[in-house]
């Protein structure tokens, strides 16, 4: 299950209290990198192995594309597959964007009906969900009522989990009313309603299934895993068999770093091209608000920390439990932070407190 209201939720919560041998990652050697001592990371590891932060499995950051600091605090150690839950959804985006360049998709304003196969006459009881497009389930802000965050939503993930067909249950959900004290989408911040929505992302990996004409398993480890040396992904499958583009795939913690470095140096790897830089150009623009102080790209959530007198932008894949990686394009600085801090009080602004306390402080110095 992806299981992954959100993260930036807490964090901001945090942030305004304050007041303020596998995927390698160019070199791989932990003290390599210019300007950062491994003694700067010794706090990190002391307030971890002490249970401040409760259950941190890993963390693994890097500057410039060398590691400097990678340490594991479970049994797993680096080989381990994590379920960091839904900050794997962004790989769907990453995949939207293969699929166009390979000429699968126009673009990502093509509607989605016409690619989930085979048509049920179901789609179309609503004429404006054929309307539905690609971009809307980026941005999680399609009309239908689906909302992660709010117990008494039709669509809410938990529901999903309860019926067989997982797209058809998307699809058959109600369009979403708008009472007077809630604005429309067209009167929303860049004219989206955010609401976070794990049915719609896995309806997405449906589609884009049917565009490429083949399983989505298949397609990213052909297009994205087995070019960054990512090796045997642990996916979570409904129980019609389709791979779960909404969350819940097991990946080391050095393969979610090559994710977060491939989309810090624009879709680049290994000299190659991998993604197009115009799309991930996209896919950390400014979409939708889901809130005053957090916005919304393609799966990508934009956030913001205080770091001494500076500010730290980044862009960032994050799922329940705190589990995230964060992408500091200014500071070209990548963070993965693994956890199973899935029952703990306030998760998110645990991974907050241990980010702007102890992580950013080192790399600041």
């Amino acid at each position: 299950m992806a299981h992954a209201p959100s993260f930036a939720a807490g964090l901001c919560g945090l942030v305004l209290g304050f007041v303020l041998p596998h995927a390698p990652v160019r070199a791989a050697t932990p003290t390599d990198a210019p300007n950062v001592a491994a003694g700067d990371f010794d706090a990190v590891t002391r307030a971890v192995e002490a249970g401040e932060f409760e259950k941190i499995t890993s963390v693994v950051v890097a500057r410039d594309g060398r590691i400097v600091y990678e340490h594991y605090f479970d049994a797993g150690g680096a080989q381990a597959r994590r379920n960091t839950r839904s900050v794997t959804k962004t790989v769907a985006g990453i995949l939207t964007g293969l699929a166009i360049a390979d000429g699968k998709l126009p673009n990502a304003q093509a509607p989605v009906l016409p690619y989930l196969r085979p048509a049920k006459p179901r789609e179309h009881d609503d004429p404006r969900k054929a309307k539905i497009t690609f971009e809307d389930l980026l941005t999680m802000s399609s009309r239908l009522e689906c909302d992660d965050e709010n117990q008494f939503s039709r669509g809410n993930e938990e529901r999903m989990y309860l019926i067989e067909d997982w797209v058809q249950f998307y699809l058959d959900l109600p369009i979403q009313g708008f009472p007077a004290w809630m604005p429309k989408p067209e009167d929303s911040p860049h004219g989206r309603s955010f609401r976070y929505c794990t049915a719609g992302v896995t309806t997405l990996g449906a589609a884009l299934q049917g565009a490429v004409g083949e399983r989505l398993d298949a397609y990213a480890q052909r297009r994205l895993f087995a070019p960054l040396g990512i090796e045997a992904p642990q996916w979570q499958y409904s129980p019609l068999g389709l791979a779960q583009a909404g969350g819940g795939l097991s990946l080391r913690s050095r393969d979610l770093l090559a994710l977060g470095q491939l989309y810090l140096d624009e879709g680049r790897y290994a000299g190659r091209q991998l993604v197009p830089a115009d799309w991930v150009r996209a896919s950390v623009a400014t979409h939708a608000q889901p809130r005053d102080d957090v916005e919304y790209g393609y799966l990508w959530w934009k956030m913001h920390f205080p770091v001494g007198d500076a500010m730290w932008d980044s862009f960032a894949m994050n799922g329940t439990g705190g589990n995230s990686v964060q992408v500091f394009p200014a500071q070209r600085v990548v963070v993965v932070v693994t956890t199973e801090n899935f029952n703990a009080r306030q998760p998110h602004q645990i991974t907050g407190k241990l980010l702007m306390t102890k992580i950013l402080p080192a790399l600041s110095r």
